[in-house]
């Protein structure tokens, strides 16, 4: 199912414009990830691709068809929501018969869906139960279910994870991508999370206050930032970044300077991802002083977040045998293949 958002704006009665001429294209048995801060469109843009929002301009195609004033249910499109929104007074298996029946499908064959769905999400044991009775991993695969028992081609899911704790969380990732794999359907997914859009993610979409501002698959996004907001945003830790000047093939930032050959002279961003970043010995010619501020392990890892004059950073490294001690010297070499540069004023990425 080829999904084309078509120049899509979406502005509401109080002025505010959730999406602006959104251009977005993906293909079918694609899971794409809408990722993005609070208000930045994109779960705006999953109501519409749903058909829950009519947009103020632009169109919405699906395999050819214009579904932009289609009602949702003629969309053919499940949708699994962030409460999970399961009808509390049915068991489980009626939630999940629910699409079943109002498409008036015969008993028998209900029957055998239902079980099959429980079957592949593993909820069989908990047909009989009400949604009270859930853990809230055991309703979130319900209302998985529920979406997907009637073989939509595309599915919806808008924070499907965020009420789970962090366990569970990892643990039905585990299962979406499984499901995807199986299933061959469409799945759009919205999320806050970095870590989930880099791992289930065939393509992620990035937003930003209503504008898509990077579309790629998960690494490249990673690699190659399309601006500082997203190289501060994916990665955790996040890309370290500087404010600072080019003179003479040198960046120059408060506190420590770089080589930056080749870089026209004038102000940019600095940025390096902190496992990237090598501790080296004081005698490097090429190395940056700083001094440890603090030391985390994050077992196989540590990260040491340092300073110099106004300059912080963090460097991920290996858990071995060297011990760091605030105050304590780290000098620390930037290698040139990479570091990313940023346009000073517009934070785009500068080739």
């Amino acid at each position: 199912m080829a999904i084309v958002f078509d120049g899509v704006t979406k502005a509401f009665p109080d002025g505010t414009v959730a999406l602006h001429a959104l251009d977005l294209a993906f293909d079918p048995g694609e899971f794409l990830v809408l990722l993005g801060p609070s208000g930045s469109g994109k779960t705006t843009a999953c109501r519409l691709l749903a058909g829950l929002e009519r947009p103020t301009a632009g169109r919405i195609m699906v395999e050819d068809q214009d579904v932009t004033n289609l009602p949702p249910r003629l969309r053919g499109m499940g949708m699994v929501f962030q409460n999970y929104a399961l009808y509390s007074h049915k068991s489980v298996y009626e939630n999940i018969a629910y699409p079943l029946r109002i498409r008036k499908m015969a008993g028998s064959e209900i029957d055998r869906s239902v079980r099959a769905m429980a079957e592949l999400l593993e909820i069989g044991r908990y047909l009989d139960r009400r949604p009270s009775q859930l853990s809230g991993g055991q309703a979130q695969r319900v209302a998985v279910a529920r979406a997907l028992v009637w073989q939509p081609s595309l599915c919806l899911m808008d924070e499907p994870l965020s009420n789970l704790d962090a366990l569970l969380r990892l643990h039905m990732r585990t299962e979406l991508k499984r499901l995807h794999r199986e299933l061959k359907k469409t799945f759009v997914f919205v999320t806050h999370d970095q870590e989930e859009a880099m791992t289930l993610a065939t393509r992620v979409a990035v937003l930003r206050e209503g504008s898509l501002i990077q579309f790629d698959d998960p690494r490249e996004i990673y690699r190659r930032p399309a601006n500082r907001f997203i190289a501060e945003f994916i990665g955790r830790p996040a890309m370290n970044t500087f404010d600072g000047t080019v003179r003479g093939g040198v960046f120059h930032a408060d506190g420590f300077t770089c080589p930056l050959p080749g870089r026209p002279d004038g102000p940019v961003v600095l940025g390096i991802r902190p496992e990237q970043i090598q501790i080296v010995d004081a005698s490097a010619g090429d190395a940056a002083r700083f001094a440890v501020d603090v030391v985390e392990a994050v077992e196989p890892d540590v990260l040491i977040f340092a300073r110099s004059q106004a300059s912080k950073l963090i460097v991920r490294t290996a858990s071995d045998d060297r011990a760091f001690e605030p105050g304590q010297p780290l000098h620390l070499r930037f290698p040139a293949n990479a570091l990313h540069v940023f346009d000073a004023t517009s934070g785009a990425r500068l080739p």
